[in-house]
């Protein structure tokens, strides 16, 4: 299959694509020729998109679902620093939460804007599993309760908290999930020993935009650990086969607002 398409009348041969080629295949335009890969390299393609999203006259496509292309606004996503400094700044862990649910159609454009983020050589192993009953969000936390009473008394780093946690669960303080109405768990594929960082990396991408959807997130810590090691669990969230837990993120409505930016460790720079 061509790995790239390229309109003639569009094309400056400029050669920028064949530069942003991470694998080095498209070879570059001359005055007789337009940029092409040949049948033997273009099997090494990772359709990372790069050369596609860096030419300047949108005259190349990836050979990828090329009828799906959606073209850059000029001007979007533009941020000013100050504005992104301060987006970043007040992001905070949310663990008040309101009753109101999240809309379905909502967490789907909060989840697609995760498909981007960056995976080991394109692999997009990510996928997801939204658990929207806020029911069903207290079962896993009372689940969790239960792999935390298996660790008490034994050497696991978190066994000297169990006793609190489980006097503040039982005192009827959510202490798991916050009383988040919501639950998401990204998952990877059993093996994929660098698909842990692509996860982190995509929960990430959710932790960022969820605020401008008006959504609240905390890493679910605690579920993410009961998620890896206990079985009644693992079963509760219908993991697929061949699939497992990378991590686990509550999220919902805040139920307050932010004012402030707490103060932070001083930077520190090595420089080289």
């Amino acid at each position: 299959m061509t790995t790239i398409l390229v309109d003639q009348d569009l094309c400056t041969r400029c050669g920028i694509c064949s530069t942003v080629c991470i694998m080095g295949i498209i070879e570059p335009a001359d005055e007789n020729s337009l940029p092409k890969t040949n049948d033997t390299n273009a099997g090494i393609c990772i359709q990372c998109g790069h050369c596609e999203a860096h030419c300047p006259s949108q005259a190349l496509i990836l050979n990828d679902r090329p009828d799906e292309k959606v073209r850059l606004p000029e001007g979007a996503g533009n941020i000013a620093p100050d504005d992104l400094g301060y987006y970043l700044m007040k992001r905070r862990s949310v663990r008040n939460y309101t009753k109101d649910i999240v809309p379905k159609e909502k967490i789907l454009e909060l989840l697609d804007i995760a498909r981007y983020a960056a995976s080991a050589g394109n692999g997009q192993p990510v996928e997801w599993i939204v658990v929207h009953d806020p029911e069903k969000v207290k079962k896993i936390a009372a689940l969790t309760i239960e792999w935390m009473k298996t660790l008490a008394g034994s050497n696991h780093p978190m066994s000297g908290y169990i006793p609190v946690l489980l006097e503040a669960w039982e005192s009827g303080r959510d202490v798991v999930c916050r009383g988040a109405p919501h639950l998401l768990v990204a998952t990877i594929p059993e093996g994929n020993t660098i698909a842990q960082t692509d996860a982190i990396i995509a929960l990430t991408h959710v932790d960022l935009a969820a605020p401008a959807y008006g959504i609240g997130t905390c890493w679910a810590g605690f579920v993410a650990m009961a998620a890896s090691l206990y079985e009644p669990l693992q079963k509760e969230l219908s993991i697929p086969a061949g699939r497992k837990s990378a991590y686990a993120m509550m999220f919902g409505h805040p139920l307050h607002r932010i004012y402030g930016i707490p103060r932070r460790k001083p930077l520190v720079v090595a420089w080289q």
